[in-house]
């Protein structure tokens, strides 16, 4: 059964989000855009929203792995 427009929208632009907030957290490690240029939003057939990370190079997913690893910076306090 096919899905409805609004349900591709919805997971589209989740999708979307998603991959951009990827893009600039690897833009941020200081990784080239041959690394975060490959990174996509994707919708399943039934609408789920997906990133695709695509391949990378060992030492860019270790330096992936350190970044999601290491402690949240605190919320400033007023």
């Amino acid at each position: 059964m096919p899905m409805d427009m609004q349900t591709y929208r919805d997971g589209r632009k989740a999708a979307s989000a998603a991959s951009e907030a990827i893009r600039e957290a690897l833009a941020g490690l200081g990784l080239p855009e041959s690394v975060w240029g490959s990174v996509r939003p994707m919708v399943t057939h039934s609408g789920t929203a997906y990133v695709h990370l695509g391949m990378v190079r060992a030492d860019v997913a270790e330096r992936m792995a350190e970044a999601m690893q290491a402690p949240a910076e605190p919320e400033p306090v007023e």
